[in-house]
């Protein structure tokens, strides 16, 4: 029986058979990525809700591919200032 490996070890292993450019692009979606992500959760902090759709396929025509996505966004409701009574 084969040991199954935690995330971090099959990544450390895919890397070790991967180009010096296939794992400094995959650095950069994994940099991005948390990016995308603390951006999304400012959003809903917000009172916004995010959804990310594949919105294509992207191929290299070589096997590789890759998913396009596009934000379905939809904004809470607002909430109004408070109307404070003024004296007149």
């Amino acid at each position: 029986m084969t040991p199954k490996l935690n995330v971090k070890e099959r990544a450390e292993a895919q890397t070790t058979r991967m180009t010096t450019e296939q794992q400094a692009a995959i650095r950069m979606i994994a940099n991005d990525l948390h990016r995308l992500n603390q951006s999304v959760m400012r959003a809903v902090d917000a009172g916004i809700s995010v959804e990310l759709i594949r919105s294509a396929r992207h191929h290299c025509g070589k096997g590789s591919w890759g998913d396009l996505l596009t934000p379905l966004i939809i904004a809470g409701p607002v909430d109004e200032p408070a109307m404070e009574d003024s004296e007149h």
